[in-house]
């Protein structure tokens, strides 16, 4: 270890990251390298032996109770080094006594609790083709910029931190669709798409029940039919789950939600897709 070395990531390492996480098989945003880093660019790891990197990781503070730790991977080849545990006490360090969260891939749970992380529920991936929607929902519709406000405080709800800077790039990002369900002027869901390595994703899904849910889901999958299109469904929320079940979606991948602390007080009822399992 005495030629292993942690630093801080240069924003052009980023990439790095990402594509080591299509190889894993992760499938990110084509955007996603940017909007990350622009998070929290002082949050992002590399992990260097003998001046090759090894391992990377990010820990976005989001503010001053609340951050979270992603896109941890070791490249294979050093896997059971101790490289990774390394860098994850180098992100823990950097959180300092926020409560943090990740998404762990499930054979390493036991590692996580051995740094003081808590198993709380499983988060899971589920795919379908998409398909057109035939018939318009009046209440749901695009995205326009004077409804920034309304989603970031509908935002709040659902995560355990306000995160406006981080949302903006999300919902501005190219090639992404925003929707939005509107009943007697009040905002009750609101969904992002983006475009992915393969096919697309769609995070946040968040609304106020599973009906509101399923009308958003029918409707930003109109234009793409055919492709895939993935959701990561907490499995803390049944009626999430019963909704992918009604969209007949395959489980392909499958994360344990923990955290150093409580699991945050947020209307998890309303969450029926979170945003990415890199940045919560």
């Amino acid at each position: 270890m005495n030629k292993y070395t942690i630093r801080k990531m240069r924003k052009s390492e980023v990439e790095i990251a990402l594509n080591w996480a299509a190889k894993e098989g992760w499938n990110p945003g084509l955007n996603d390298a940017q909007i990350f880093y622009d998070a929290d660019p002082e949050g992002f790891f590399v992990g260097e032996y003998e001046g090759e990197i090894v391992a990377v990781g990010s820990a976005v503070c989001y503010d001053e109770n609340y951050a979270f730790c992603g896109l941890y991977i070791v490249a294979p080849e050093h896997r059971g080094k101790g490289f990774g545990l390394a860098l994850t006490k180098a992100r823990l360090a950097y959180c300092e006594d926020r409560n943090i969260g990740i998404d762990g891939v499930l054979e390493n749970v036991e590692v996580y609790q051995s740094v003081g992380y808590k198993p709380y529920y499983m988060n899971h991936r589920f795919t379908v083709l998409a398909k057109r929607n035939r018939a318009k929902n009046p209440f749901v519709r695009e995205f326009k910029e004077s409804d920034l406000q309304e989603v970031l405080s509908y935002d709040r709800q659902c995560f355990p931190a306000a995160r406006q800077h981080f949302l903006r790039s999300w919902i501005y990002q190219e090639n992404a669709r925003v929707l939005l369900y509107f009943e007697r002027d009040l905002l009750l869901g609101y969904a992002v798409r983006r475009k992915c390595v393969e096919g697309y994703k769609v995070g946040p899904l968040f609304a106020d029940n599973e009906e509101i849910a399923k009308e958003i889901f029918l409707a930003i999958q109109d234009d793409i039919e055919g492709q895939k299109i993935i959701l990561d469904v907490p499995g803390n929320n049944l009626p999430a789950m019963n909704l992918v079940k009604d969209f007949a979606m395959e489980e392909i991948f499958a994360t344990m939600r923990m955290y150093q602390r409580d699991l945050p007080a947020i209307s998890h009822e309303k969450i029926f897709a979170i945003t990415t399992f890199e940045l919560g």
